[in-house]
């Protein structure tokens, strides 16, 4: 069980008065409190190039948790006691004098409290300052007391496998592993931490779960969003990058990763076996199928979206957002069809698929159990037979539900689908976190089961990066599929190819 640690804590958000921190971060920290999950002494750091007052950086926090906490608008007295715990400090985080202030900082609320406190260093910044910031912060002698000091990193951790190698090369010469937290937001998901606890708890799984049941596999994450101001970050990373090598990868992780020895660490502070879990992932990742140009052209599309109308207003093609380049090749759509060459996943195709501008807004794993070897029932009773789902909705549902075939009421005897629906706004009462509430917390606990090891991501990259490069030779024709669509007929035609067919849910009405 999650503990809060009496130990004082602070958090230094590199970075706070950006976006991330305004959105997420704070609405996090002040849920955190509101619930009884901070320690009794804490307190958050906010550094930025912007001079402001304590005041000033307050109320722009206030204004984020405000519009964006799960809790709603903030009362007045929790506001007065959270922000009690609020200072700010400008720096130029690129000139390693002024991180001075954030020394004094901590100094002051560790003599006043008389203890020395765990200092988290949150980087919500641009990723080509994580570098700067990692040196200067060591350098300032901020992580003196390496038990006492975390580090956390965002995505997109590095641009490419040469960039993540260098990257991690420069945290491992000046932290320990167990210090370093790569956070990737989606693990945080309800839904995506329930797969653990539905896989490895459940007896009627494990003898189904590999190549003799399991037909395919899919992972969708689709979005009807565009650049949303995004655009100049976007045009230098597109779908693969800032989608399938962290967000889809780690889901499939979850998914074909062997049972770990022991969840249970033996050890505090962490809650489960972090290593365990991490090294399983890592052992997926590397069983792999590695790509050849042939295996590209046949098992990877890649798309763009052209302008076109969306909830019924007209959204600009992708070339006419801010911020991208007019004649970019950048990918807004990416389609991958992998294989996993181990005993239990040998021949089992793992289709995952991402895009902006597409039809349904959605986080889809779909698991197709293979047909029946005999059918016993006549051709009239079974016209609308399908194969049995398995179907896990992290977004914007969040369920978990199993199709099989029942007898529809009648004296005929006719089959057709129906779920056995496991729903989380149903089943529990309680109040579901955002998922920066939970790897905050395990960030202040020590828990890393939920983050990436450096081994992990490269092993990842390494994987993408013969795609990445195929890909900077001259590319398709874009744009090359409509707004409100699926994506380019090609991702259609690719698993269409092996006789399926991408899986959607029905959601809100729409087909």
């Amino acid at each position: 069980m999650k503990e809060i640690k009496s130990q004082p804590t602070i958090f230094v958000i590199y970075g706070a008065t950006g976006d991330l921190c305004r959105r997420k971060l704070a609405p996090a920290l002040y849920n955190l409190f509101l619930d009884g999950w901070m320690p009794d002494k804490f307190s958050i750091i906010g550094t930025g190039r912007n001079a402001l007052t304590n005041e000033e950086f307050k109320n722009k926090l206030l204004e984020g948790i405000n519009q964006f906490s799960r809790n709603g608008k903030a009362s007045d007295d929790k506001w007065k006691i959270f922000s009690e715990h609020i200072f700010y400090e400008a720096a130029d985080l690129n000139n390693s004098d002024s991180y001075q202030g954030i020394c004094n900082q901590i100094a002051l609320r560790e003599k006043e409290w008389n203890e020395k406190a765990y200092v988290i260093h949150y980087l919500a910044v641009a990723p080509t300052l994580f570098p700067v910031i990692a040196t200067n912060i060591v350098k300032n002698k901020l992580i003196e007391q390496k038990e006492n000091a975390r580090i956390v990193i965002e995505k997109p951790f590095g641009h490419d496998l040469e960039s993540a190698k260098a990257l991690n090369k420069l945290l491992n010469e000046n932290y320990n592993e167990e210090q370093i937290y790569r956070i990737d937001h989606y693990l945080g998901k309800e839904t995506v931490q329930n797969l653990l606890a539905f896989r490895f708890a459940n007896a009627i799984l494990e003898p189904l779960w590999n190549r003799n049941y399991i037909q395919h596999v899919q992972i969708s994450v689709t979005e009807e969003l565009g650049m949303e101001g995004r655009g100049e970050y976007y045009d230098s990373s597109g779908a693969m990058r800032d989608m399938i090598q962290n967000h889809l990868l780690q889901l499939l992780c979850l998914i074909a990763m062997e049972p770990p020895n022991n969840f249970i660490a033996m050890e505090p502070p962490n809650n489960f076996n972090a290593a365990e879990i991490h090294s399983r992932k890592v052992d997926v990742l590397h069983a792999m199928r590695k790509f050849t140009p042939e295996e590209i052209r046949n098992s990877v599309v890649r798309g763009q979206y052209a302008k076109g109308w969306l909830q019924g207003k007209e959204v600009p093609a992708y070339r006419e957002e801010k911020g991208v380049k007019p004649g970019s090749s950048t990918e807004t759509f990416a389609a991958v069809k992998f294989f996993i060459d181990n005993w239990r996943w040998q021949g089992v195709p793992f289709y995952v698929r991402t895009g902006k501008r597409l039809h349904q807004s959605s986080s889809l794993i779909s698991i197709q159990f293979k047909d029946l070897p005999h059918f016993v029932f006549p051709p009239e009773a079974i016209e609308s037979w399908q194969q049995n789902r398995l179907i896990i909705s992290i977004q914007p549902e969040m369920s978990i539900r199993l199709q099989v075939q029942g007898k529809r009421p009648g004296l005929n005897m006719l089959l057709n689908t129906v779920d056995m629906v496991f729903d989380y706004k149903t089943t529990y009462s309680s109040y579901t976190p955002e998922a920066y509430e939970t790897l905050l917390l395990d960030v202040m606990i020590g828990d890393q089961t939920l983050f990436m090891r450096g081994d992990q991501v490269e092993a990842a990259w390494e994987l993408l990066m013969p795609i990445i490069h195929a890909w900077m030779k001259p590319s398709l024709s874009f744009p090359n599929y409509s707004a409100d669509s699926w994506g380019p007929e090609l991702a259609e035609a690719l698993i269409a190819a092996d006789g399926f067919h991408w899986f959607t849910l029905p959601m809100n009405g729409k087909n």
